[in-house]
């Protein structure tokens, strides 16, 4: 559903210079926020601002922030691993910049990593944080053969290329349950599987790649997250099952002591892709509900 979206002026924004330079986007005017209503900070990891476009359109109440995250979209490429705490640094520069105070923030998957990368070094900068589905191996009960994956993934990479790397990452990731002990025993996938070529280019520029295995080693700060109250939301598709992020999202939210919160849709539940529909209206709805 993308009924009823909003259609305002969105300007566009650089902040730093060089490799450090970050785009942003303002979806419409800063001077309309107020202390009940921030800026709405909206983020994943390595999706761009691109995927943002309708769960920006359904937010009426307040202007909306998206971003690229480093290495994607329409920043500088690079081939260095990239950490939640430099992510964390990108993210405080971009609020800092839009001197609106204290945002709400909502961060899928990598970005909702980085977002409690973000709270450990700037707490002040978000009021309401809602983490969704980050996939953090910390608390799993297969986290081993998780990072053993990760890691077997990050190999496949160096040595091979792209398609390789990302043939081993799609079965991955959809995995619904536990990960097997036995899970790297089974043959590599084709990539033309999926419609990937298994010819290395050369290039190690793929921001997802570059993002491990920092992004699903991150071990969370329990104590300073159970201070923050309800002012944390821990979310989860209600469409996503077994997956590892969901799982993340479950077992850092037990950690923490929190319920979490059940969003409608899948791990992209906020986009509308092609034979992978989710629901961006119904989405926003539910996180209106849990900032208000």
């Amino acid at each position: 559903m993308t009924e009823n979206t909003v259609e305002r002026t969105v300007t566009t924004h650089v902040v730093g210079e060089g490799e450090d330079a970050i785009a942003y986007d303002v979806h419409g005017d800063l001077a309309t926020a107020s202390p009940d209503r921030p800026p709405l900070f909206l983020f994943a990891g390595p999706m761009d601002a691109t995927g943002f476009e309708l769960l920006a359109g359904q937010i009426d109440d307040r202007p909306v922030v998206t971003y690229d995250p480093r290495g994607a979209g329409r920043n500088p490429v690079g081939t260095a691993d990239i950490s939640p705490e430099q992510h964390a640094d990108d993210l405080h520069r971009v609020i800092e910049a839009l001197g609106a105070g204290p945002v709400d923030a909502f961060g899928s998957s990598g970005g909702a990593v980085n977002l409690l990368a973000l709270l450990a070094a700037h707490p002040d900068d978000v009021r309401i944080a809602v983490v969704h589905e980050p996939p953090l191996a910390e608390h799993l009960p297969d986290r081993d053969a998780v990072l053993a994956v990760v890691a077997d993934m990050k190999r496949t990479y160096a040595e091979q290329g792209d398609g390789a790397a990302m043939a081993k990452f799609i079965p991955f990731v959809m995995l619904d349950g536990q990960v097997p002990d036995d899970y790297l025993d089974q043959p590599a996938p084709d990539p033309a599987m999926f419609g990937m070529s298994p010819q290395d280019d050369g290039t190690r520029t793929n921001p997802l790649l570059r993002n491990m295995p920092a992004i699903i080693e991150y071990r969370i700060d329990v104590g300073a997250l159970r201070a923050r109250g309800d002012r944390l939301v821990i979310a989860a598709g209600i469409e996503s099952g077994g997956t590892m992020a969901a799982r993340g999202a479950r077992t850092a939210a037990a950690a923490i002591g929190v319920p979490v919160a059940d969003f409608p849709s899948h791990h992209a539940g906020f986009t509308d892709q092609p034979g992978f529909p989710g629901d961006p209206a119904g989405f926003a709805v539910r996180l209106r509900e849990v900032l208000d």
